[in-house]
């Protein structure tokens, strides 16, 4: 293993070598392997840069038509704002796991949760290939709900506390859509495309033929 390559899991060895036996089958079947991944320094930066102009789209909207907004938070808020953001972390990979549990043939069985404690992050995988925009849904909903959805309760309600969490939760998601947006610009060469949740890796492989 290389020296740069983070150690595995239990979970995550498991799910490699499951990963290997469907790739053997996949390619007697025909199927051409395209991975489409992202490290987790790389999505942890990406995220700042690619979720930026929505967040400063939210706080323009936000300030704009609650004018008199405060920027500081009271005593109260800033005690709820670390355990309430916690929460939504947790909801974020429930949310995952619901759309593409929904999706699978095994629907629930074939999700699963970790963290990958080394970079603090947590995550959600499925086991099961899906169409594109099953995998697309899936990814961006959890920052659809409570980035965007956070974000127009506490405009409506000019509640910054609830601002402060959209904004967080919409650049929690800028890994999500990071891959999303390899998927996006990737171009297909086959009929027949399924996407895969990579095993131990942020992205999914690509089968096609």
């Amino acid at each position: 293993m290389n020296k740069k390559e983070r150690k595995l899991t239990e979970k995550e060895l498991r799910r490699k070598e499951q990963f290997e036996i469907l790739r053997e089958k996949m390619q007697q079947n025909g199927y051409k392997e395209t991975p489409l991944t992202i490290g987790i320094l790389q999505a942890n930066i990406g995220a700042l840069i690619i979720m930026l102009p929505f967040s400063v789209l939210t706080a323009v909207i936000y300030f704009t038509i609650n004018r008199t907004g405060m920027l500081e938070l009271s005593s109260w808020s800033s005690i709820l704002l670390l355990p309430l953001l916690l929460v939504l972390i947790v909801l974020h990979e429930l949310i995952h796991g619901l759309v593409w549990g929904i999706f699978s043939e095994n629907h629930f069985r074939s999700i699963e949760f970790g963290v990958v404690w080394a970079a603090l992050t947590p995550y959600c995988t499925c086991s099961e290939p899906m169409k594109k925009w099953q995998y697309i849904l899936g990814g961006a909903m959890p920052t659809l709900v409570l980035g965007a959805g956070t974000a127009v309760i506490a405009v409506v309600t000019n509640h910054l506390l609830l601002f402060f969490l959209a904004e967080l939760m919409i650049i929690s998601g800028g890994g999500d859509f990071l891959i999303i947006l390899k998927i996006l610009l990737y171009r297909s060469k086959g009929k027949e495309t399924v996407f895969y949740d990579h095993p131990y890796e942020c992205g999914v492989v690509v089968f096609e033929k």
